[in-house]
């Protein structure tokens, strides 16, 4: 998740085609425009400082206090918070904790909802996006192979579990400290299962299908081929597939026009070898079954490719059906308040709280909430004097037998 762009999506409402959000003219190029919310106080964490600011979300830097380590922490914006969007973070959070063991996914480490009512997440922290890259300096296609065989592994893992990403592009790919890319922000992804059900479409247009442009899905195994193999060409050419040159000519509707026609024009690099530009416009053909039918075929024909380059192939890295097995399925109706639990088990108190007894006779209902604990017996004042009284008559009658006795001898 590229901090600076968090949130930046086209949504439409697939009965009412109306845009909620448009997409920048500058196509994968987002900028907030609104000020940062205050940063959380966080239980366990530190501020340090702002990271980015998006459509719905800020991103922080945090420092975990116990174990120690810098952290990047989305916030969701308190204006925003309702029913639906709780059941999307939930999701989100869940999809993120499940997917995360594996290597090319991003690390959650907590999910929870601030002491002012903003959800948040806590996640690794990453340095860098291959969003913030491709414009500015020319891949190798060696470091470009290698990132589609991760991605691909990671998404192909995603699909076994019955989840679909629904927003692969370059911002979304990020750049661990150890160099390891990372597929980040699951804030819109679905099921399998039911994507043909969804009212509501959310997509990032250059990157995106014809047929999500469209409006006719939402979102499906053939999409993300599409969407994985239109952030592959962005890598490559510096620009996303069907960008042109020209002041106005990537507004939202030219754009989504040449996507519709899907006409692929090769990547114009001596080096990008025949069958790497075969693969790519195999998963950018404008009909769904001409693609890829899986990620893991087409990080199989990246592969090829690696092996015809004299590289050595990226190992495939593929959940296991065990594996897959041992979590239930991500709830995505689940909009449940998912913040920090505040215990309400009655608990029994050696503290007395019968200060009023001619109270509590009056009121019988509070008697049992104020006497749940077995109270201490109040001493009396007079016991001490009581007790110095006895005392004193001890020793006087001790020192009167005493006198008696000395007389008489």
């Amino acid at each position: 998740m590229d901090p600076a762009v968090y949130g930046q999506h086209l949504l439409v409402h697939a009965q009412s085609q109306s845009c909620a959000r448009s997409v920048p003219p500058n196509p994968g190029v987002a900028v907030s425009t609104r000020l940062p919310a205050q940063p959380p106080v966080l239980a366990g964490y530190t501020y340090s400082r702002l990271l980015g600011s998006g459509g719905f979300a800020d991103v922080y830097l945090f420092e975990q206090n116990m174990p120690k380590r810098s952290v990047a922490v989305k916030v969701l914006l308190q204006n925003i918070v309702d029913e639906s969007v709780l059941r999307t973070f939930n999701a989100e959070a869940d999809s993120m904790a499940r997917l995360s063991a594996h290597p090319s996914i991003l690390t959650v480490f907590d999910a929870s909802i601030s002491s002012d009512g903003r959800p948040f997440l806590v996640m690794e922290l990453c340095k860098a996006s291959m969003g913030g890259r491709y414009r500015k300096e020319q891949l190798t296609v060696s470091e470009v192979l290698n990132i589609g065989v991760k991605i691909a592994s990671a998404l192909e893992t995603a699909h076994r579990t019955g989840l679909l990403h629904r927003d692969i592009k370059p911002s979304n790919i990020l750049i661990t400290s150890f160099g390891t890319p990372v597929l980040a922000d699951f804030g819109i992804a679905g099921s399998i299962a039911n994507a043909d059900n969804d009212e509501v479409i959310l997509m990032s247009v250059p990157w995106s299908a014809p047929e999500v442009v469209e409006l006719r899905s939402s979102g499906s195994i053939a999409t993300e081929v599409w969407a994985l193999g239109a952030t592959l060409y962005t890598l490559l050419a510096g620009r996303s597939p069907f960008e042109a040159d020209g002041a106005g000519a990537n507004e939202q509707k030219q754009l989504s026009s040449r996507i519709s026609k899907a006409k692929f024009v090769a990547i114009a690099r001596p080096d990008v070898p025949a069958r790497l530009q075969q693969a790519l416009a195999r998963a950018l053909s404008r009909d769904p079954a001409m693609r890829q039918a899986s990620m893991l075929e087409l990080a199989t024909e990246l592969q090829h490719v690696q092996h015809e380059l004299g590289l050595m192939p990226t190992p495939l890295e593929v959940a296991t059906d065990d594996w897959i097995a041992a979590d239930a399925p991500v709830n995505f109706d689940n909009a449940v308040h998912r913040g920090p639990v505040v215990s309400t088990v009655a608990q029994n108190s050696r503290r007395s709280t019968a200060v009023n007894t001619d109270a509590n006779r009056r009121r019988p209902d509070d008697e049992a909430v104020l006497t749940q604990g077995p109270a201490r017996a109040r001493k009396s004042p007079l016991v001490p004097l009581l007790w110095v009284a006895g005392s004193v008559v001890v020793l006087a009658i001790i020192a009167i037998v005493g006198a008696v006795v000395i007389g008489g001898l």
